[in-house]
């Protein structure tokens, strides 16, 4: 009996192939509109929130104006506070040269500007937050044209006691009044150069997150100055006016 021995082939086959892991199983990924996701305060962000954080490309945003701003104030402060100083301690001791007079209405029109420009401002202030252009358009150019008309009410009561004959020599309450209110006028015109420049940065739409503080704290800055002018126009006019 004849028997026959086969050979044995091996028989090749495909290696397997791995599992691919999905996305959705694992746990470090994140979906599109997962709730892992980070609100970046952009205009189209989850939550619906505008916040002025820096994203991812944009610049480190600086806060100088507002150091700036401080200092400024200070040495204002000090400045009319020693004017004021004295001026108290003038009135006090009542020397025969001290003349007070009767201040003309007009003074109640300029406290009328200051106080309404001060309204203007906080309200194109808070457009620039919203970021609402045209609302910061419409409230800074207010609030620029009152400080305008309120520095030409200005110049119209010196020419009205000019012409009432009331002039700095001989008469150290004149003296004083013209001193205090021209400081202040020309910190005024100051606060009104400020202003332009900050209504010129908020004129457009922001690109950033960075732009967007910017013109913000640019807008604070601004702000805490020209409601300090308007407070001290304040206390100016009660001290001329009442304390004579």
């Amino acid at each position: 009996m004849d028997l026959t021995v086969g050979t044995f082939k091996p028989v090749e086959t495909e290696p397997a192939k791995p599992k691919r892991r999905s996305r959705a199983s694992s746990g470090g990924g994140r979906s599109p509109g997962g709730g892992g996701g980070k609100d970046d305060g952009s205009p189209g962000g989850g939550g619906g929130r505008q916040n002025f954080d820096k994203g991812p490309n944009d610049a480190e945003p600086s806060d100088k104006s507002r150091i700036l701003t401080g200092f400024l104030l200070l040495v204002v402060l000090m400045t009319f506070g020693g004017l004021m100083g004295a001026y108290v301690v003038v009135a006090t001791n009542k020397a025969l040269e001290w003349r007070p007079f009767e201040l003309p209405l007009q003074i109640w029109v300029s406290t009328i500007l200051i106080a309404a420009s001060s309204i203007t401002y906080e309200l194109g202030r808070r457009a620039v937050e919203r970021r609402n252009t045209a609302g910061t358009r419409r409230w800074m150019v207010a609030t620029t044209v009152l400080g305008g008309v309120f520095v030409a009410s200005q110049l119209v009561v010196w020419l009205l006691l000019v012409n009432r004959g009331y002039y700095m020599r001989g008469n150290p309450y004149a003296g004083f009044f013209y001193i205090l209110t021209a400081a202040h006028a020309i910190h005024v015109i100051g606060g009104i150069i400020a202003l332009g420049a900050a209504l010129l940065r908020s004129w457009n739409p922001s690109r950033s997150n960075s732009e967007q503080y910017y013109r913000a704290t640019l807008a604070t800055s601004v702000g805490w100055y020209w409601h300090f002018m308007g407070a001290l126009w304040v206390a100016l006019f009660l001290l001329l006016g009442f304390w004579k």
